[in-house]
């Protein structure tokens, strides 16, 4: 006898909430389709994007000689903070003077977008239904499906992650020369002369191939995976805090239950916010510094 199809009302809730507003008008049905675009995902990793440039540029406008107020010293902090991790990683000052940037500009944009992860997970969704947008599961709104968290969708980090790896081979040419980098490639990391140097390249070669992929999908699995599993554990607790307080699955709101035991949570999540941004940041810097160095 065929299992029944039926979906519990708390899959059905958590289903819908790790859906994606696409191109194809409903949930992306395979893991990996690049016929599918994220529309969220796109408008929230580029409005916070531009948030980042726009706190910067006000930053540095409002930058005086004087003693300066929270807002200056609390960027300061930020910018010597990155500065010296730069420092402390990429020798190369002239190269440094881009990638410090860089880095701190990573840092903040990642942290926006993992702030986002704090919304209410039932919040989107109410202000949507209430202007209209939203809908229900018999007639969709144009925002039924709507997620507000980038780096939870596999495409941002790992996207992040390849301008990373095209900024590694950038450097490394630069620095190296297009010859000295192929020769690399070629001769690193098991060192050799003659004959044997030859029989060692296509070892060589693939040693480093699969380096720079393994750098490449750790780089934003990492990323992807903490703040996945943290938006997934909201959505738990927004249902044991609605199921607390009386709400059904799928009408959970904004109760108190989810509230409270949110709060507790997003406090904690905190830290992971800031220790993920802080780790792309980190391994980036030391990406990028040992494109400059030769094996």
């Amino acid at each position: 006898m065929a299992a029944s199809a039926e979906v519990s009302p708390q899959s059905a809730y958590v289903q819908h909430h790790l859906a994606h507003l696409n191109n194809t008008g409903h949930p992306q049905s395979s893991i990996l389709d690049m016929s599918v675009i994220n529309y969220d995902s796109v408008f929230w990793s580029l409005a916070t994007g531009l948030v980042v440039v726009f706190l910067l540029w006000l930053a540095a406008r409002r930058a005086t000689n004087g003693v300066p107020g929270r807002f200056q010293a609390g960027v300061e902090m930020v910018v010597d903070m990155v500065n010296d991790q730069a420092k402390s990683i990429v020798h190369n000052e002239v190269s440094r003077k881009y990638i410090a940037p860089l880095a701190l500009t990573v840092f903040l944009w990642v942290t926006l977008m993992n702030t986002l992860d704090l919304i209410p997970v039932d919040l989107p969704g109410a202000i949507f239904g209430w202007l209209g947008l939203a809908g229900d599961h018999n007639a969709h709104g144009p925002l039924y499906y709507h997620r507000i968290l980038p780096t939870a969708d596999l495409n941002v980090p790992m996207g992040m992650s390849l301008a990373v790896l095209l900024l590694s081979f950038y450097y490394g040419i630069k620095i190296k020369s297009a010859g000295g980098f192929v020769k690399d490639l070629f001769t690193a990391p098991f060192h050799a002369h003659g004959f044997a140097a030859v029989l060692l390249s296509p070892f060589n070669l693939l040693l480093n191939i699969i380096e720079y992929a393994a750098k490449t999908v750790s780089l934003g699995m990492r990323l992807f995976g903490n703040m996945f599993a943290g938006e997934l554990l909201f959505m738990l607790i927004a249902l044991l805090g609605g199921a607390w307080t009386g709400f059904s699955a799928m009408n959970i709101g904004l109760g108190i239950g989810q509230v409270l035991a949110g709060s507790i949570w997003a406090i904690f999540h905190i830290m992971i916010i800031l220790l993920q941004a802080f780790i792309f940041m980190m391994l980036t810097l030391v990406y990028l510094g040992q494109a400059h160095e030769s094996h």
